[in-house]
């Protein structure tokens, strides 16, 4: 499938969707965050189109971005097909609540022309009236419902989402809707909560899909600036193997045996790296017993000891320095060496 110039699908990377959350008819702040977000990594961006006016504004935010577009659409829509003229690289809706059957083959009809995907999100709040209360069958019935609507009007450019505040069950039902069907799969927990709370919750459920290998493209649902959505997202992709790019830091937890400010050091390492592309593995361990022997993977890391540290490169020891060097020793050599 084809979103824009991103292509999803088998063989494809992973790719990594977040959400404005600025009113979409203000252009200048709507463009900035996508531009910001761009910048950290998302590969496709999502914005809100409640009225007339929020898609007029998608012609003039798409000369002015660099990623595609997708527009989510509830209830009404002409909002859907005035997006489509206006530029959008696909569109989301629910079926079940844009009226007649009439209205959504006017959706498709515009898709069709444009060869815009379609995104039906089947989410545990919208479920068709027929079904008393969310559950693996309600999920799997809804998105049949809707794709053989479409399919009605010869029309199968389709993906498709499943999402719940349940962890267990949107990983249930993407499961089970693997198992029956191969269209493109949106994975993610919705309204998943704060930062701490919803990256726990979405690393568990997206992530146990994607190390199933099910799932093609991923958005971390969080009350919190997007550019988190897309910093967690990055980290669900690393830890499931599925994306190399950029510094992986390996740290000790600590225990009694730590001399040294590990936390503040890991954290100065974190932030000093957080730039490069490179792929990289970096270790910043607490004491010699967690130093080149664990981290001996490790392209380059760091070993505290009482006021001093060594610096290793490839499980060998570089060099000892004081605890005050660490950081600027460590990073300096990766600089040097490797960017």
């Amino acid at each position: 499938m084809n979103i824009g110039n991103v292509k999803i699908g088998k063989g494809e990377k992973i790719a990594i969707q977040s959400m404005c959350n600025t009113d979409t008819r203000d252009v200048k702040s709507t463009v900035a965050q996508i531009l910001e977000l761009e910048a950290e990594g998302a590969h496709i961006i999502r914005v809100a189109v409640p009225d007339m006016e929020a898609a007029a504004a998608i012609s003039e935010i798409k000369k002015q971005i660099h990623i595609p577009l997708v527009c989510d659409i509830h209830f009404d829509y002409r909002l859907a097909i005035e997006s489509a003229k206006n530029g959008a690289d696909k569109i989301r809706i629910n079926p079940g609540n844009i009226g007649g059957e009439d209205r959504v083959k006017a959706v498709v009809d515009i898709c069709r022309e444009r060869n815009l995907p379609i995104r039906i999100g089947v989410n545990s709040g919208s479920l068709p009236k027929e079904f008393e209360k969310p559950s693996v069958e309600a999920f799997i019935a809804a998105a049949k419902i809707h794709i053989d609507l479409l399919n009605k009007y010869d029309y199968d450019n389709i993906c498709i989402s499943l999402k719940s505040s349940d962890t267990k069950l949107t990983v249930d039902s993407y499961r089970a809707f693997a198992k029956l069907h191969d269209y493109p799969l949106h994975l993610g927990i919705t309204e998943a909560g704060t930062t701490y709370q919803g990256i726990i919750k979405s690393s568990v459920g997206i992530g146990a899909l994607l190390l199933d290998g099910i799932g093609d493209t991923i958005r971390v649902s969080l009350t919190a600036n997007p550019v988190e959505e897309v910093r967690a997202a990055k980290g669900i992709l690393k830890a499931c193997g599925l994306m190399k790019d950029g510094v992986e830091i390996v740290s000790c937890p600590t225990c009694g045996r730590t001399k040294i400010d590990l936390i503040g050091i890991a954290a100065k390492v974190e932030n000093a790296l957080k730039d490069i592309k490179k792929p990289l593995k970096v270790a910043v361990m607490g004491c010699v017993v967690n130093g080149p022997g664990e981290a001996k993977e490790a392209d380059y890391g760091l070993a505290g000891g009482d006021g001093v540290g060594i610096i290793f490169k490839k499980g060998e020891i570089v060099k000892k320095v004081a605890e005050s060097e660490l950081v600027s020793e460590l990073v300096s050599m990766i600089t040097k060496e490797d960017i």
